[in-house]
C-alpha cells in the first residue's frame, strides 16, 4: 500500500482563521489520528485579501510601505518579494479593512495608495508584478492608482479632478504621458477571481457598489462617471474581462498599464509552487470559509481541485459552511467536504471556535481517507 502524503492547500476562513492557521489546524487534526503522516502545507489565495500572506508563507519576503489609504489618510501596506517577482495586493492599500466601522466613501474613495504600492515594488527591483485585486473600498476605475504612477486627470479648466469615481464625471483630459517609464519594461499580471466588465448591469458599480456603501443613486452616478472615463481612455474598452475587478482598478491596469488578465488562483498556484507540491501528494485538502456557488467561479478551492483532478489526485475540502450539493462538489473535483457547521450549528460559536472544530474535522478526514 502506497504511503499517504497529504498536501494542505486551503484559503483563509474569513473572519476566523488565516490560510496559515487553517493549514496548522488541519495538520494537527490529521496527526492526532495518524501521528507520522507526512503533511506539506501550502496556504493559497486567489488574488484577494490574504494573497500577500500566502506568498510570504511560501517563502517570499514581506515588505512594507506607507501609502495613501482609500480615505486619503496614510496606512501601512505590505507586499511580498522574491527575486524579481513581487506580489502586490491592492486591498493592502485600498481595501475595505482601512475604513472605520460604518464609514464608507463610495464616490470619493481612492486607489492612489495601490499605485504607491506598485511604485514600492518597482523601487525594490521587481520586473514581474502579480497584482492581486479584490476586497476594495473603491470604485474609481483605477484612476487614483494611475495618478500615483504619474498620470494626470484634468477637468475642463485644466485642474486635477478630485479623488474617487464620482469626480470622473468632470473628466475632460487623461494624460498618461507621465506614467513611470519603468512600467513599460515589467510583466504586470492582473490576478482576479472576477471577470466583470467596468460598467453596465454586470459592471463594478452595479455588482459590487452596495458592499462599499453605495446607494442606488450613487451606483447610477458611478456607472455614468466610469463610462465617461472609459470613453476618454479608449473606445470599447469598458467591456474587457476583468475591467470591473476591485471597483474598476482592473480597467486602469489593463488599459493604461498593459497588464494581462489571468484568473487569480491560477496565477497564485504558479507563484506559490503548487505543481511540484502536488506531485509529491497522494491526497489534497483544500477549503475556505464558505463553499458555495461563488467557490465554483474562480475561488481558490475550485482552482486547487481542478489542478489536482488533472493530476489524478484525490481532493477533499474543509469549510465553515457548505452550501453546495454533492453533485456540484463532484463536478468541481472535490470528493467530499467537511463543514464546521456540521459540528457546531450556531454560526457565531462556529466562527469563534473555528480552530478546534477544524482539528476535529481533520481527524474525520484522517479516519476516512488515511486509515482505509
Amino acid at each position: 500500500m502506497e504511503t499517504a502524503r497529504v498536501l494542505v492547500a486551503a484559503d483563509k476562513f474569513k473572519g476566523s482563521l488565516t490560510a496559515v492557521q487553517v493549514a496548522e489546524r488541519v495538520t494537527a487534526g490529521l496527526r492526532r489520528v495518524v501521528p507520522d503522516v507526512p503533511v506539506e502545507t501550502l496556504p493559497v489565495a486567489d488574488g484577494g485579501d490574504g494573497t500577500v500572506a500566502a506568498a510570504v508563507a511560501a517563502g517570499f519576503e514581506r515588505r512594507e510601505a506607507r501609502v495613501t489609504g482609500p480615505l486619503g489618510d496614510p496606512v501601512t501596506a505590505a507586499y511580498a518579494l522574491r527575486g524579481p517577482t513581487a506580489v502586490v495586493e491592492m486591498a493592502e492599500a485600498s481595501g475595505l479593512q482601512h475604513l472605520p466601522d460604518g464609514v464608507f466613501a463610495p464616490l470619493t474613495a481612492t486607489t492612489y495608495g495601490s499605485g504607491e504600492l506598485l511604485l514600492a515594488a518597482l523601487e525594490a527591483g521587481a520586473t514581474t508584478i502579480v497584482f492581486g485585486v479584490g476586497g476594495s473600498a473603491t470604485t474609481d476605475g483605477g484612476a487614483g492608482m494611475l495618478a500615483a504612477l504619474g498620470a494626470r486627470f484634468l477637468d475642463a479648466d485644466g485642474k486635477p479632478v478630485g479623488p474617487g469615481g464620482g469626480p470622473l464625471a468632470e473628466l475632460a483630459e487623461a494624460d498618461l504621458t507621465g506614467l513611470d517609464p519603468r512600467l513599460a519594461d515589467i510583466d504586470l499580471v492582473l490576478a482576479s477571481d472576477v471577470d466583470n466588465p467596468l460598467t453596465g448591469p454586470e459592471g463594478a458599480p452595479e455588482v459590487y457598489g452596495r458592499q462599499k456603501g453605495a446607494s442606488e443613486e450613487d451606483i447610477a452616478v458611478l456607472d455614468a462617471a466610469l463610462a465617461h472615463y472609459a470613453s476618454i481612455l479608449g473606445p470599447d474598452t469598458a467591456a474587457l474581462p476583468g475591467a470591473g475587478a476591485a471597483g474598476g482598478i482592473g480597467y486602469g491596469a489593463l488599459v493604461a498599464l498593459g497588464a494581462r488578465f489571468r484568473p487569480g488562483i491560477e496565477v497564485m498556484l504558479d507563484v506559490l509552487g503548487f505543481a511540484p507540491a502536488l506531485a509529491r501528494a497522494t491526497l489534497v485538502i483544500t477549503g475556505e470559509g464558505s463553499l458555495d456557488e461563488q467557490t465554483l467561479h474562480g475561488k481558490a478551492p475550485a482552482g486547487v481541485a481542478a489542478a489536482a483532478r488533472s493530476a489524478g489526485i484525490e481532493v477533499v475540502a474543509v469549510c465553515g459552511r457548505l452550501a453546495l450539493p454533492p453533485e456540484a462538489l463532484e463536478k468541481a473535483g472535490i470528493r467530499r467536504a467537511y463543514a464546521l457547521a456540521e459540528l457546531e450549528p450556531d454560526p457565531a460559536v462556529s466562527m469563534a471556535q473555528a480552530g478546534p472544530l477544524l482539528e476535529r474535522a481533520a481527524e474525520s478526514i484522517a479516519r476516512d481517507f488515511l486509515l482505509r
